[in-house]
């Protein structure tokens, strides 16, 4: 049995847009949301800028802040959710029980206001080095030797720590000349 909660101004709870989840697809979340947008669904799927190493260039690429969700806005009267399953990319709508569960729209702003915060598709992040983690240089004079990743230096130079003479020294080097050793 399915109860309306009415507010003071009348209308019915369930006439409130409300953030739910989607599941998707193993890899497919921007394709779910591409065609739930389409469809003229109010989507949201907060990306990072992540940075890869690609044919031995470091490039920035999105990907999902969470792989297989994605957000969705609908209202539980007015809102047509039968497409939704079918859409391509969708596995589910995360539910508790038989209903879908919606999310706290606080939650939601905190992260759109996030995403907004950088130029584009989400906050940049580098992910392929991290401070204090082991590096192997690949180029250069200092090839083949171990170091440890300290800093970036702007987008294609990285400072590390190698051990000369008993002493860790300080060098500064193109990121493409470093890979995670292991």
């Amino acid at each position: 049995m399915h109860e309306f909660n009415d507010d003071p101004s009348g209308e019915s709870a369930d006439a409130i847009p409300r953030w739910y989840i989607i599941q998707c697809k193993g890899g497919e979340s921007f394709r779910a949301a591409e065609h739930l947008d389409n469809q003229g669904y109010e989507v949201f799927h907060p990306v990072l800028e992540v940075q890869k190493k690609r044919r031995d260039k470091l490039v920035w690429i999105a990907e999902p802040l969470f792989p297989y969700y994605l957000f969705i806005r609908l209202d539980r009267l007015a809102s047509n959710w039968r497409p939704i399953r079918s859409t391509r990319g969708v596995l589910k709508l995360v539910s508790f029980g038989h209903e879908p569960l919606a999310v706290d729209d606080a939650l939601v702003q905190l992260l759109r206001d996030q995403a907004c915060r950088s130029d584009g598709a989400g906050p940049q992040v580098n992910v392929y080095f991290r401070a204090g983690e082991t590096v192997e240089i690949t180029d250069g004079p200092f090839r083949d030797l171990k170091a440890v990743f300290e800093s970036h230096k702007g987008e294609e130079r990285a400072v590390v720590l190698l051990t000369m003479l008993h002493k860790q020294q300080r060098l500064e080097m193109p990121v493409a000349q470093l890979r995670r050793d292991g």
